[in-house]
């Protein structure tokens, strides 16, 4: 039995997270970042040799009044492991979570890949959730990155030296 075969999945979801997590984006709609994501998920499959399909054929139904099969955003088919299933979303929508159940109870393994600002309520399992963290800021969404603060001029060195008194600039009427 290979490692693929041994998986239950979380070995998958965290790489697809660890994947997700060196994405960056900025002044994004909505529609706009889950296509993003959509399109990452589908380039880290195609990474790993897989097989990838977007807008998917679903085992999980459409409502009513609407007929056949509802569609996952990613499809990925493993030559050596059970194929993987994954949907993108922002907002926690039981109609997504409840398709994700359907996938694994017909053996696709099933990720969730949430973004947004959270909080993020985890599914449960056999689906698995990769979280993606986002703000909104001026009605565009930005990532969120923890980046060290920038060396000013005349900053306060770690050596407990203070910086000095700033100088008063001189005033020239016109």
């Amino acid at each position: 039995m290979t490692a693929l075969e041994r998986d239950d999945g979380t070995q998958t979801s965290h790489s697809l997270e660890q994947w997700l997590g060196a994405l960056t984006f900025a002044d994004l709609t909505a529609d706009q970042v889950t296509a993003r994501l959509v399109d990452e998920v589908a380039r880290w499959g195609e990474s790993r040799g897989w097989r990838v399909y977007r807008r998917a054929p679903s085992v999980f139904p459409l409502p009513p009044p609407l007929r056949g099969n509802s569609v996952v955003d990613v499809a990925c088919a493993r030559p050596d492991a059970q194929p993987i299933v994954v949907e993108v979303d922002r907002l926690e929508r039981r109609r997504t979570v409840d398709k994700l159940l359907a996938e694994a109870a017909a053996g696709r393994l099933a990720i969730l890949v949430r973004w947004g600002s959270g909080p993020f309520t985890p599914p449960p399992l056999p689906v698995h959730l990769v979280i993606r963290e986002a703000v909104r800021q001026r009605g565009h969404w930005h990532t969120v990155v923890e980046l060290p603060a920038p060396e000013h001029s005349g900053a306060v060195e770690h050596s407990g030296a203070v910086a000095p008194e700033p100088e008063e600039l001189p005033w020239e009427e016109t």
